[in-house]
């Protein structure tokens, strides 16, 4: 047995099936438009003196960070350096052998970058009003070292209203007196940041939402 719908309730379905593809097309572009965001890539404290075989999983690091800085300037996503500077009477300072930046991740000239003497690459550096002026609100962060410069950041980064995005092992560490650098890195990375002051995706994830210079989430 065949059922067929009489004319007038042809025409209806037909409206209401037009109607529901015209609001899910206003829905796209309403999407679109209230998750497109404004990225950079920030690089924080790979220097020369730093960026050695003693951090947990370097040569992935190296690999993937070298990628990303690629990947934004192919797709015109501002990539932003850090530089650590521990003062005069220290190794790691301003003028010193090792201070700059590692040679694989070398900016390019007219790149910004910023030094710092604290862990936070926020506190005096004129870095949250630089993207601020540019309407900059999601911040993609790698660099080192994982429990101190690279958690300061995101979670002044967080407090300052940034989206923070870490993708996977882009950030290390070495060991300490407490944990291993694997433990360390895992705890930040899986535990303490996830779902609380930042987004922790997978690497090609990663490498897509800066293609798009939009959150997919």
């Amino acid at each position: 047995m065949v059922l067929q719908a009489s004319p007038g309730e042809i025409v209806r379905m037909h409206n209401s099936r037009k109607n529901n593809q015209v609001k899910g097309k206003k829905a796209i572009t309403v999407f679109k438009r209230e998750w497109r965001k404004q990225m950079v890539l920030l690089i924080v404290d790979t220097q020369t003196m730093i960026m050695n075989e003693a951090l947990y999983e370097f040569q992935l690091l190296e690999s993937r960070i070298k990628t990303l800085i690629a990947q934004a300037r192919r797709h015109g996503v501002e990539v932003v350096y850090v530089r650590h500077d521990d003062g005069a009477e220290n190794a790691l300072t301003k003028g010193a052998q090792g201070f700059d930046i590692y040679d694989e991740f070398k900016p390019l000239c007219g790149e910004k970058i910023v030094d710092k003497n604290v862990n936070s690459a926020f506190k005096d550096t004129g870095l949250t009003e630089y993207l601020r002026d540019k309407g900059e609100d999601t911040i993609m962060i790698t660099g080192l070292q994982t429990e101190y410069c690279i958690n300061a950041t995101i979670i002044c980064g967080f407090e300052h209203g940034f989206h923070m995005i870490v993708p996977a092992y882009t950030n290390s560490t070495v060991d300490n007196d407490y944990m291993s650098a694997k433990k360390t890195y895992d705890y930040y990375n899986n535990f303490i940041w996830k779902n609380r002051y930042a987004s922790c995706v997978p690497f090609e994830r990663a490498l897509e939402m800066i293609k798009q210079n939009m959150l997919c989430r």
